[in-house]
Order: structure tokens, then C-alpha cells, then sequence
């Protein structure tokens, strides 16, 4: 059975007319009756009284002219769904990335690119380390934007996807500032220092796990706070209950402000690089967009 029989049916059972009917639906009167016992033949039944003018229906088709309506406005309504997903889909963006990041480097990215969105959608999605991977390996996103420093291993291959450096920052040390301006919890001070740290899952948590590893100062760091939010961490550092490593784009400011000083010296930072991944096949019209700008950078 085929979709345009019951649209022919219907215009027939509207019209009461074979010839108007073939009109409407632009095929020749024959062709058009062809069409109509065609779909009797596969209903099994005949649908339309014959020898009537105008034409009149049997009870079976007017049975199935009810269902057949509600079968053509709920087509219709799913392609007109489908199309507008379709078009939403070709002004939308979809990033993964880790929290911290969304808050960084991602709101940054956001403002830079206004110009280039005219309005389209971001959708920003977060996730540990190895979900964003698999949702760009799975196709479930355009871009991933994650860390990358030798400590932390992932594996895309290059024969599939690209990518591009977008950010370069680094993980610091840092204490409340004290009266005197001085870290309250410092590494130049006698005793243990609190440490406020991340779960090992956590990407920036590897990282500190990896630049600790046979650390001499690592000894004298005895955790308090273990936690798998960077914006948490940087609470608890405010209100003074340790130190943790913290994404210098985060804590910039207040250093400045001379509410968090940094500690232990360059020693005791990680740098890092943040890239942007794409897979190679084609992209939406503005993920292309967004695609062009940041590889332009």
C-alpha cells in the first residue's frame, strides 16, 4: 500500500468526484481510478459505490476514511517535527567538556565567538575525562573540549578526528591570603599543610596525583577534603580550610584582589594545554562556523 493512495482517497471522498479529484492530485482520470482500486484491492473490500454520482462511499470506506485521516495528519505532523529538529539541529553546536572547564575556557570561548553563533544554540554538556571522549567516538556531540598533559592518557584516533589548541593554563597551589597578606597554609612554613584535593577520577585530580608522585614536598601534604567539584575546592580554600590546586584562569582574580595567594613556587604548578576535538567527517553549517574561528585563533 502506498502513502499517496489514502491522499487520493481522501481528496476523492472531499471532491465526490473522480475528475476533480485527478485534478487536485494532478494525474489523469484513468490513472487516478487505477490508484483508487489499487487501494480497495489491498483494504480487500471495495471503498467507493460504484455507478453513483457524485461519488458515495460504502460503509468500509467510510470507516477507513477516518483512519486514514488521522494516519496522514500524524505523517505530516512528524515531518514537520522532523524538519523543524532538522533546522534547529543546523543552528545548534553541541559541546562536551568537564565542568571546570565550562566555567574557564568554555565562557570565554562562549563570548569570543558571539559573532560567529548569530544567534545559533550552544549546548554544553559536562562530563569526566573518558565520557567526553566516548560521546564524540559515539557521535553524540560535535566538539569535545578537554585537558591534555602527558599524565593523562585517552586515545582518539587521528585517522578520524582533528583537533585544535584553544587554551593553555595551568594548576597552582593556592592558600587564603592571611592578615599580612601571606598564604595562611604555605609550604615555607614548618608542619603539614592541609590539602584540599580532587578525587583520583577526576582529570585535574591525575594531575596533581602525577606532579606529587616522589614529590618532596608531597610528604607534608595531609589531605582534609577530598572532592570531585573544582568550585567546591575553591570555596574551602576561600574560608581558609587548605590548599588545593586550582586552574589559575579561576583564581587569577582574587590572587590579585589579595584573597588567595599562591604557594610553593613554579615547582609546584602543572601546566596544561586545552584542545578542542572534532571528528573529520562534515558538520553542521555552524559547527563549521565555530570549527573555522577557533582553528583561525
Amino acid at each position: 500500500m502506498q502513502f499517496k493512495w489514502m491522499e487520493d482517497f481522501i481528496v476523492l471522498a472531499q471532491t465526490r468526484s473522480f475528475t476533480r479529484a485527478a485534478e487536485l492530485r494532478h494525474v489523469t482520470h484513468p490513472a487516478f481510478g487505477r490508484r483508487i482500486r489499487a487501494l480497495e484491492s489491498w483494504a480487500g473490500t471495495p471503498l467507493v459505490e460504484r455507478g453513483s454520482s457524485p461519488v458515495a462511499l460504502t460503509p468500509a470506506g467510510e470507516s477507513f476514511l477516518e483512519n486514514a485521516g488521522q494516519m496522514v495528519r500524524g505523517v505530516e505532523s512528524s515531518r514537520e517535527e522532523m524538519q523543524s529538529v532538522a533546522g534547529r539541529q543546523a543552528r545548534t553546536v553541541t559541546v562536551v567538556t568537564g565542568r571546570t572547564l565550562a566555567r574557564t575556557v568554555m565562557a570565554d570561548w562562549l563570548v569570543r565567538l558571539q559573532p560567529v553563533l548569530r544567534g545559533g544554540e550552544v549546548r554544553v554538556l559536562t562530563g569526566a575525562l573518558a565520557e567526553t571522549v566516548r560521546m564524540l567516538e559515539h557521535d553524540e556531540v560535535d566538539f569535545s573540549l578537554i585537558f591534555h598533559h602527558s599524565a593523562l592518557t585517552f586515545r582518539l584516533d587521528g585517522r578520524q578526528f582533528s583537533h585544535v589548541t584553544v587554551a593553555s593554563d595551568k594548576l597552582v597551589p593556592v592558600s587564603r591570603a592571611d592578615a599580612r597578606g601571606q598564604p595562611a597554609h604555605s609550604f615555607d612554613a614548618p608542619g603539614d599543610v592541609p590539602f584540599l584535593s580532587y578525587v583520583r577520577t577526576l582529570a585535574m585530580g591525575r594531575l596533581v596525583e602525577d606532579l606529587l608522585a616522589n614529590n618532596p614536598q608531597a610528604p607534608r601534604l595531609k589531605r582534609r577534603i577530598e572532592c570531585d567539584s573544582a568550585d567546591a575546592l575553591y570555596e574551602y580554600v576561600l574560608r581558609g580550610l587548605g590548599v588545593a590546586w586550582l586552574p589559575w584562569s579561576m583564581v587569577q582574580a582574587d590572587c590579585k584582589a589579595g584573597r588567595l595567594v599562591p604557594t610553593g613556587g613554579r615547582r609546584m604548578e602543572v601546566r596544561f594545554e586545552v584542545r578542542l576535538y572534532r571528528p573529520k567527517r562534515r558538520l553542521g553549517p555552524l559547527a563549521e562556523d565555530v570549527w573555522r574561528a577557533m582553528a583561525a585563533r
